[in-house]
């Protein structure tokens, strides 16, 4: 039979690629939303049908293939797809979507360029997914990040400057470290493809051990700088606050780009059992992402605006998947790391809401937002008005606040992990899946010291998002106040509908989408499958000779 290419699977790059480069040939803003939203609606289409192939395994493999330009493994470009790169590709364009639509309500007007930069945001999301080496992780990982600099200046405003030029500062230097790293292990194993990096690594010389961990090293402080671990976070607060509402949507799950190359490397390139592993610091994951808990739960406590504190519970939901990785690579089984995906998805839809909510929250400039050290000026509108055609349709009154208040009542259930809502499910079978690895029903687990306090710190961190979300809540919805009632759009209130629709549907059907995290936690604790799928991938052109003869 002979092999063909998997078109698709490089559609997530191309798609956005082609639609921010088209854009940039346009003056009228109709004309690049039409191309933006097209694009972007594609893109979830798109991304399920891979997630469908991602769990029908083809050819004896659970991964799927693109070798760019036909050259053999592991001298090709690659982008592979398995299980992990598919939900993390779903994920992303489901936060896409709301996020440009929030955006087309006005947040657009205030660049020139935002709908292109945004696309190519995509590009380099989607393609850090798939990439299957090193260096065009970091290629990926630039070209997002070069989008995300004039997303976050977009709008202009003191503070919004301010911190897009600390963020652009830190993220600079993790990608010069990023670069040593990769520089290093190129250097010693003479691969960068992931796949053969985890063979040769594993017979490499115990001399030349020192420069891989220190390649390693180098890699994982550029990792954990974008994942924001502390003491490495301090910029992702202010800079997710100072952004406007749907870059930060969709800078929700920017944080979790690092802790997914650092779940990719970790379970493969530097697999766990591997004798080099032993320099990957799995402990440091632990104790890093118990202080990101610690101090993400202060920050939350502290915040007296909504987009602070939305930023602060950015921290908490990075530093318990952090935490997570790290007791799986210290032995934790399958059910934890499933039950850490699970939360990971529904915390980066909820904080996508409540980035978009705190925008129409604050809007009338009444009770929390009084305290809210943001200004309009900030924010980039200033004095501008409407243009004419722009959308004018607004919710009735009262309904305005009603909507908001159950919006808001289901971001807080969902970010203290209280049931129903898949906030509780993820919390629940995480911290099942570390105490009980065994199942429920068994009665020789044994907890130790680190997986109590851990189990502890998430306990904690949910009852301090409860206490700081009712404070809010209370100051925006239960205090009568004389402020008119914000004016809000459909165009704006749907989306953050629709992305707490999507945190129902998992919860409704948590049991398929459980079962999905569990192929994918057991298919990640199998590097052997993503390695002999990558190195054993058949050219187009062998097979065409092999029919020929």
């Amino acid at each position: 039979m002979t092999p063909t290419p998997e078109h698709l699977l490089i559609a997530p790059i191309l798609l956005p690629l082609l639609a921010g480069a088209l854009m940039l040939f346009y003056e009228d803003r109709r004309a690049k939303r039409v191309i933006s939203l097209v694009a972007a609606g594609l893109l979830p289409i798109i991304a399920f049908a891979l997630l469908d192939r991602a769990e029908a395994p083809s050819g004896g493999t659970e991964v799927r293939l693109y070798l760019l330009g036909d050259w053999p493994s592991p001298f090709a470009i690659v982008l592979v797809l398995d299980r992990l790169s598919a939900l993390m590709l779903v994920v992303t364009s489901v936060l896409a979507l709301p996020a440009l639509v929030f955006a087309v309500a006005g947040w657009d007007r205030q660049g020139q360029h935002f709908h292109s930069l945004f696309q190519f945001l995509l590009m380099g999301l989607n393609g850090a997914f798939l990439t299957g080496d090193l260096f065009n992780l970091f290629v990926f990982f630039e070209v997002l990040l070069a989008a995300s600099y004039g997303l976050m200046l977009h709008g202009s405003g003191p503070l919004r400057v301010r911190a897009g030029l600390h963020y652009i500062a830190i993220n600079l230097a993790a990608s010069l470290l990023f670069l040593i790293g990769v520089s290093l292990i190129y250097g010693v194993t003479g691969t960068l493809n992931m796949a053969d990096l985890a063979v040769k690594a594993a017979a490499l010389p115990e001399a030349d051990r020192g420069l891989l961990r220190a390649g390693a090293a180098a890699l994982g402080i550029a990792f954990l700088v974008k994942a924001a671990m502390w003491p490495l976070c301090f910029w992702l607060p202010i800079t997710y606050m100072a952004a406007a509402p749907p870059v930060a949507a969709i800078f929700a799950i920017m944080s979790k780009v690092g802790v997914y190359a650092v779940l990719r490397v970790a379970s493969l390139a530097f697999g766990a059992g591997a004798a080099h592993s032993a320099g990957l610091g799995a402990e440091l994951l632990v104790a890093g992402g118990m202080a990101t808990i610690a101090f993400g739960m202060f920050g939350v406590l502290a915040s007296q605006g909504l987009g602070r504190l939305a930023g602060c519970s950015v921290l908490v939901s990075t530093g318990t998947f952090l935490a997570a990785i790290g007791m799986v690579l210290l032995g934790g089984g399958t059910p934890m790391l499933a039950g850490a995906l699970y939360y990971m998805v529904s915390s980066s839809l909820a904080l996508s809401a409540l980035f978009l909510m705190a925008d129409l929250i604050e809007r009338n400039q009444g009770g929390v937002a009084a305290m809210l050290a943001v200004t309009a000026e900030a924010y980039g509108f200033g004095d501008e008005e409407l243009d004419a055609d722009e959308p004018t349709a607004e919710l009735a009154l009262p309904g305005t606040m009603t909507v908001l208040g159950l919006c808001f009542g289901a971001c807080a259930l969902l970010l203290a992990g209280l049931p129903p809502l898949s906030g509780f499910v993820g919390k629940f079978a995480l911290l099942s899946g570390m105490l009980n690895p065994g199942g429920l029903g068994a009665h020789d687990a044994t907890a130790s010291p680190l997986a109590l306090g851990f189990t502890a710190l998430v306990i904690f961190s949910g009852l301090a998002a409860l206490v700081a979300l009712l404070r809010v809540g209370i100051q925006t919805f239960w205090v009568p106040s004389e402020e008119e009632v914000p004016k809000v759009l459909l165009i704006e209130i749907a989306p953050i509908l629709a992305l707490l629709a999507v945190t129902l549907a998992i919860t409704v059907e948590a049991q398929p989408v459980m079962r999905y995290m569990q192929a994918t936690a057991a298919a990640l604790h199998r590097p052997e499958v993503y390695v002999e799928g990558v190195l054993g991938a058949p050219r187009v052109q062998d097979g065409e000779e092999a029919v020929e003869e």
